[in-house]
């Protein structure tokens, strides 16, 4: 995966756009730099007493920064966060719910690699949204465009966040995985 694009120099951004994705781009960069030379068992590997492996840490990143742009372009309706029939959120968050839905099954699975998924494979889903957010933000016609946050318990009630804010979530995220991979993988093989 190219680790950073040349947004500079593309005549569709403007210059926030460009510094907003060439910012995204170093922490992905710092991000992928964790995983380089290492084996499909080496990335889905354990290193610490929590779930986190460094394939995991890639395809959760790639998965939360495909539906913050989903949520850029589509608002709320992109991000649902349904709980099942009788199940309640405090049921959800004591780890006592009977059942529990999709969205938060496929939200653990990012954490991890998945039977027959590969290092290279997840790099290359990563390659294929990193292209498709600089499509989706240099075809916005406006990054002070705001949608209202889906309704969850970790969202502030009635709360709002524009293109410009989802932009600047991405970055912060990304950057603070990579530093959880960096742990990780000095964890692994000291490197």
């Amino acid at each position: 995966m190219t680790a950073t694009t040349d947004t500079a120099t593309s005549p569709t951004l403007d210059a926030e756009r460009a510094d907003l994705l060439d910012q995204l781009g170093a922490a992905r960069s710092a991000l992928l730099t964790t995983v380089r030379g290492l084996s499909d068992d080496q990335a889905g590997e354990r290193p610490t007493v929590s779930a986190l492996c460094l394939g995991g840490l890639v395809k959760h990143v790639a998965s939360m920064e495909e539906n913050w742009l989903r949520f850029a372009v589509e608002g709320p309706s992109a991000m649902r966060y349904d709980l099942p029939e009788g199940v309640t959120w405090e049921d959800f968050a004591a780890g006592t719910a009977r059942e529990y839905p999709q969205w938060a099954i496929d939200h653990q699975n990012d954490f991890q690699m998945l039977p027959g998924e590969t290092l290279t494979g997840i790099l290359q889903q990563y390659e294929r949204v990193a292209a498709r957010t600089a499509e989706i933000i240099a075809a916005l016609p406006d990054l002070s465009a705001t949608h209202p946050l889906p309704e969850a318990p970790w969202n502030e009630p009635g709360a709002v966040r524009s293109v410009r804010r989802v932009l600047t979530h991405l970055i912060a995220e990304t950057a603070q995985h990579a530093g959880h991979a960096d742990i990780l993988r000095e964890t692994l093989d000291g490197a």
